[in-house]
């Protein structure tokens, strides 16, 4: 590649996905025009009560919005298309680009969240491989990838000054066919060429699982369990779902699919083609008691251990139609997603006690990860040859474990770059990229209910310590004219003490909140009651932590009278 005295930067932006699982979301932006790729959810960490869901935070792109060409989905999981409903409306539905598949899905989600919307969309349907697309300097071309999904694809974004290649998420490929996917026509870009690795994978050391080993393990327990079968994986595990519909289908089983998102994503491949199956295979749950337990198969959501979903609702006796019997088998076809560990334990601990067939990849392998591995991640640098890399989709630290296996097969350590949500890296092709000293704006964007980040760090904080202190109310009945209390506080306690075994906490705590507010208000005069309730919540507090080293939340009524 030429290179040209003052030329523009090639600017990547990742607004998310740097430092977590989900809210994957990276901006390319070239002199006037900017490519998104992907804007994906993240499920709420532990710490944070009653949040539904986190979006990407788009200030960055705030100014911009003339600038935006395109938005490029690599494929339909809710950590790459979950905040699409939202983001696309607050940028004004720029075009969409993503295979059929996925376009339907962000349509179908568009629709749940507003009715409407989806006639808004702007879309181009990639057809196939090697597909190009021009937006003004900025240039699109699509591969192929392997992953647990019908239409995922890698895109190449190429600018006059480098060339990126964004492989989404992807494994290498598993199948037993003879067409395997190989990258090395990457290794083919003008350079320099930046390759973004999802590096999920970057600890595993064991070989990935082979489709035919899975399959042939699934078919087995299918035809030889006596009793019903429940396969709890991901609702997104179209092909699976496809497969394992198709055999059933054959051997004259019938199948409860079951979990609204799964249902409704059977439902849009239907339509589509991608499932093909004879009438009658598919049965209502409500039919489940028409059939002799060894003609069933439950296709259900929950292998996450999701309070909400099928399975733990099935587990804790809470779902209208399906209990569990011991002569049940289970299998979790699915894998762990980093920070479930605790819950999926949990979940597993209450099957093992209510059935005696679980089975899970430790015991068989019984699931094909859609993500990579030490060795894969490896071989696909080895293929594409670039010159330098980004290693991205995972917590930070799976982003330096994966630097680190990289290094191992030679690549320059100095052409490796880990980044932080919001670091701005630019690329000229002259000289060793850039990470600018100033971020992009990162900070969580909370979905709760229907707010849309009016829930701040400020709110959570509160409900954290709700969680762990409880709330400790003081009601106060004021004489207007004297200032004066009348009669007693009334104290209402929370989370935090059994009143009627903390009679002398309440007197003595009652006692002070006399003297604060006579103490405060004067003799008659004006009375700055915002003060009096700072005094009662600042005094009460400090008292209460020094007899119970806990922290309520004390909140003060005055009740002027």
């Amino acid at each position: 590649m030429a290179k040209i005295k003052n030329q523009p930067d090639l600017r990547i932006i990742p607004l998310g996905g740097q430092e977590e699982v989900g809210r994957n979301m990276t901006v390319f932006e070239y002199e006037n025009d900017i490519v998104i790729v992907d804007m994906g959810l993240q499920f709420p960490d532990e710490d944070m009560p009653g949040i539904d869901y986190i979006i990407p935070n788009i200030n960055y792109l705030k100014d911009k919005t003339k600038k935006i060409r395109a938005v490029v989905f690599t494929h339909g999981h809710l950590d790459h298309i979950g905040a699409a409903p939202i983001l696309l409306e607050k940028l004004g539905y720029p075009l969409v680009i993503s295979r059929e598949f996925t376009v339907a899905l962000i349509k179908r989600k568009m629709e749940e969240y507003q009715e409407g919307s989806a006639s808004k969309l702007k879309t181009i349907q990639v057809k196939r491989a090697g597909e190009q697309i021009n937006l003004g300097q900025l240039k699109l071309s699509f591969f192929d990838v392997e992953h647990s999904i019908m239409d995922s694809v890698g895109v190449v974004i190429s600018s006059p000054v480098a060339t990126a290649v964004h492989m989404g998420d992807w494994t290498l490929d598993v199948s037993y066919n003879d067409k395997k996917l190989s990258y090395n026509f990457l290794s083919k870009l003008p350079r320099p060429t930046i390759l973004m690795i999802e590096s999920l994978g970057s600890t595993i050391k064991t070989p990935l699982v082979t489709e035919e080993t899975m399959w042939r393990n699934i078919k087995k327990i299918i035809d030889e369990a006596t009793g019903r079968i429940i396969i709890a994986t991901f609702s997104t595990q179209v092909k699976r779902i496809r497969d394992i519909l198709v055999y059933a289908h054959k051997i004259g089983k019938k199948v409860v699919i079951d979990g609204y998102s799964m249902k409704m994503i059977v439902e849009v491949a239907k339509k589509m083609g991608y499932i093909k199956i004879g009438e009658g295979t598919i049965i209502d749950v409500k039919r489940i008691n028409d059939y002799p337990p060894n003609k069933l198969i439950i296709i259900c959501t929950g292998a996450q251990g999701e309070p909400r979903a099928v399975l733990s609702r099935i587990v804790s006796d809470t779902h209208p139609f399906l209990k569990l019997k011991k002569t049940d088998t289970v299998i979790f076809s699915s894998s762990i997603v980093p920070g479930n560990e605790r819950t999926i334990q949990y979940l597993k601990d209450n099957l093992y006690r209510k059935c005696d067939n679980i089975i899970h990849n430790e015991i068989m392998d019984v699931h094909v990860s859609g993500h990579n591995n030490i060795e894969a991640i490896q071989e696909v640098v080895r293929q594409i040859k670039p010159t330098y890399i980004l290693p991205v989709y995972a917590n930070h630290y799976f982003l330096k474990e994966s630097a680190k296996v990289i290094k191992e097969i030679g690549f320059p350590e100095n052409n490796i770059f880990v980044l932080d949500d919001g670091n701005v890296i630019k690329f000229n092709g002259r000289n060793l990229p850039v990470i600018e000293k100033e971020k992009a704006d990162t900070h969580y964007i909370f979905i709760d209910g229907l707010g849309i980040g009016d829930v701040g760090e400020i709110v959570i904080r509160d409900r954290q310590m709700l969680a762990k202190d409880g709330m400790f109310v003081v009601v106060v009945i004021v004489d207007k004219s004297t200032g004066a209390v009348k009669g007693s506080p009334d104290i209402i306690s929370r989370g935090f003490v059994y009143l009627r075994e903390s009679k002398d906490l309440l007197k003595e705590t009652r006692k002070r909140v006399i003297n604060i507010v006579n103490s405060t208000t004067g003799s008659g005069g004006a009375v700055n009651w915002s003060y009096v309730k700072d005094e009662i919540r600042n005094k009460i507090g400090q008292f209460l932590f020094s007899k119970t080293q806990r922290r309520p939340i004390v909140l003060p009524v005055v009740i002027e009278v």
